[in-house]
């Protein structure tokens, strides 16, 4: 038996944001492996059609609306499946959203639509779900989507850059507060590098800058070209939540790369810099 199946042969794991993307091939997989997985998705259409692929595999799924912009619908979920099955051993807060343009182009509700789904939503999924876990006092396993964003800059998608680093520095701590708390409660960052998923697919939202549609045309031909495949990378993110790492990289050497470029800029504290690739990128 792998440990995969070992630790998420069983139980229930809720993802958020599972509705397409990095989110839905994680809930596949958990579903693969044996979990009762809560899918949710602030379209719940997309909730249920993700939870009824799963359920045609022979596995377990239901899916929820949710918007985790809204604490309170995420207190309330919480309650709800605590209520219902007892314990929930896997918490995976994925929702995301990207956001493209100069910081005082994009419309002040992109900007607070941004942070609260990319921030907010994973701070207030911890703090829903988790007292509930101690209350549970089972082994229980946290992810929190970071990205190899996380460790760089990238103009024109200021929004989602830094909320990634307020996910990756949220998780850092959260870490170390269950470790205060001996809480049997594993954290882990989730740093995806490029996967074939549709994140650039769709517009900001009213109003976003005519030069975002550009950049994301780029993104996404990146993304086909060079992306790993999204089942290959969702599978290696679930084996290592299972192994209990705290750095979860779908491109390790991608991860190193960025972290490696971040030391250095932080040590010599220079002005900031893009990168020849990212150079290219804004000027093609």
């Amino acid at each position: 038996m792998s440990i995969e199946q070992e630790v998420f042969g069983s139980g229930v794991a809720v993802v958020t944001g599972a509705g397409a993307g990095i989110g839905s091939g994680i809930a596949r997989r958990l579903g693969q492996l044996g979990m009762h997985v809560v899918v949710t998705d602030i379209a719940g259409d997309r909730a249920e059609a993700v939870a009824a692929a799963i359920r045609a595999q022979g596995g377990r799924a239901e899916a929820q609306t949710l918007d985790v912009s809204r604490p309170a619908e995420l207190d309330r979920l919480a309650a709800d499946l605590f209520r219902r099955h007892g314990a929930v051993k896997l918490l995976v807060n994925n929702a995301g959203i990207e956001t493209i343009g100069f910081s005082w182009e994009v419309p002040a509700e992109r900007w607070e639509t941004t942070l609260n789904v990319n921030i907010h939503g994973a701070v207030h999924g911890v703090r829903a779900f988790v007292p509930h876990m101690l209350k549970a006092g089972q082994p229980a396993w946290i992810a929190n989507l970071a990205s190899v964003g996380s460790f760089g800059v990238m103009p024109t998608q200021t929004a989602y850059i830094m909320s990634k680093h307020a996910v990756q520095s949220f998780s850092e701590c959260l870490f170390l507060e269950l470790q205060m708390a001996k809480a049997p409660i594993r954290v882990s960052s989730v740093i995806p590098g490029m996967l074939k998923t549709s994140i650039f697919d769709e517009a900001g939202g009213k109003g976003e800058p005519p030069a975002a549609s550009h950049h994301r045309k780029v993104m996404r031909e990146l993304m086909s070209t060079y992306g790993m495949d999204l089942d290959e990378g969702c599978q290696r993110i679930v084996a290592q939540i299972a192994e209990g790492r705290f750095w979860v990289s779908t491109q390790p050497e991608m991860t190193t790369g960025m972290i490696a470029g971040r030391v250095d800029f932080l040590t010599r504290q220079t002005d900031p810099t893009l990168s020849e690739q990212a150079r290219h990128l804004l000027e093609s």
